[in-house]
């Protein structure tokens, strides 16, 4: 392994760089390793202040404790919960989350939240210890994590937002959103920011409201008379969300739409979906008239597992369309995996 262009400038540093990140063992990841090694290098040499050498160190610390936190849980889907730490036990919008949290649980899937009270302790407590992640923020008004995740190891403490933040998308495989704040709703246009725009993988995103509330309506019709009558987004993009009174209905589209769909991967410049299901002629067809405009050029076909999936191991056995998606239409692109799972047999 050598350094190319991502160097220190130092041959002597660069040598011993490449010496530690032999030492590791990880062959197949050396160039990531000695690259964030440079980067730590060059930082020192650039004279960077020592606060922002606090908040690297700090962030890189805490993505590390949390990436092997959930190392052990990689293979259990995981619904994160958004909501205000106000919402008090008794409130509609507490049960609901309680109820939502525990719609999951029963179906084999992990709840992540916050460690705070109000909604979080509601989803944590509906999910119950075994099935619940909390990813707390440290805040001087919010002294410990609640009662349902104190003290467990699944308990992972983040000083900086983005950090946390950057934990529930990357291990989220779904979300519901109920009533909350400022925070809240950072947490829901940030979440439909990355999908809009790619810089996340598509995932369901349900608006529960308790009955009879209308938080969610209200924030549906801002949307619609604001943003879509202005051509501010497209109204495709009113397809990432999903609204619904109930928990068990919420918990019901999270896994609705993993019922053909399963994950996807972005091989050689095309997007590869890797399915639950073999998709026949038909419905490929199907599929390619109505979604045609997503296409740069060419059109949805089936594919074998790419090379590059086959050495990284990667969903090597499933099912798989290929399309030559432009990178824009994520809203359309939600669409096709709707109509999909749509088609799944009973």
């Amino acid at each position: 392994m050598t350094l190319r262009n991502y160097r220190t400038g130092d041959d002597a540093i660069d040598t011993a760089i490449e010496d530690l990140a032999q030492s590791t063992g990880r062959r197949d990841d050396l160039d990531m390793i000695a690259e964030m090694l440079v980067s730590a290098v060059r930082l020192a040499r650039e004279e960077v202040g020592r606060g922002d050498l606090k908040l690297v160190n700090s962030a890189l610390k805490e993505l590390r404790h949390a990436f092997s936190v959930f190392e052990s849980y990689r293979a259990v889907r995981k619904a994160t919960v958004f909501g205000s730490a106000r919402i008090a036990e008794g409130d509609p919008a507490y049960e609901a989350a309680r109820g939502f949290g525990a719609a999951m649980a029963a179906h084999d899937w992990m709840v992540m939240t916050g460690a705070g009270p109000g909604i979080m302790a509601a989803g944590l407590e509906g999910a119950g210890r075994d099935r619940s992640f909390g990813i707390n923020i440290q805040l001087p008004f919010e002294a410990e994590a609640n009662e349902f995740i104190l003290d467990d190891p699944k308990l992972v403490n983040f000083k900086y937002f983005f950090t946390r933040k950057v934990t529930f998308m990357r291990e989220s495989h779904g979300y519901a959103l109920l009533p909350g704040g400022f925070g809240t709703m950072d947490e829901a246009f940030e979440l439909l920011t990355l999908m809009q725009t790619g810089k996340t993988y598509l995932a369901p995103v349900v608006l529960l409201d308790p009955p009879g509330d209308t938080y969610w309506s209200h924030w549906t019709e801002f949307i619609r008379s604001e943003l879509v009558a202005r051509n501010l987004i497209s109204p495709h993009d009113l397809s990432l969300v999903h609204s619904t009174d109930d928990p068990r209905a919420a918990a019901e589209h999270l896994r609705h739409f993993y019922r053909t769909y399963h994950s996807m991967r972005y091989v050689r410049g095309r997007l590869v979906l890797r399915l639950e299901r073999e998709v026949g002629d038909e419905e490929v067809e199907a599929l390619d008239a109505e979604f045609g405009d997503l296409l740069v050029d060419g059109h949805i076909e089936r594919c074998d597992t790419t090379p590059a999936e086959l050495r990284d191991a990667d969903e090597v056995d499933r099912p798989r369309l290929r399309l030559h998606f432009d990178r824009r239409s994520h809203a359309r692109l939600r669409q096709l995996i709707d109509v999909l799972n749509d088609a799944a047999p009973d």
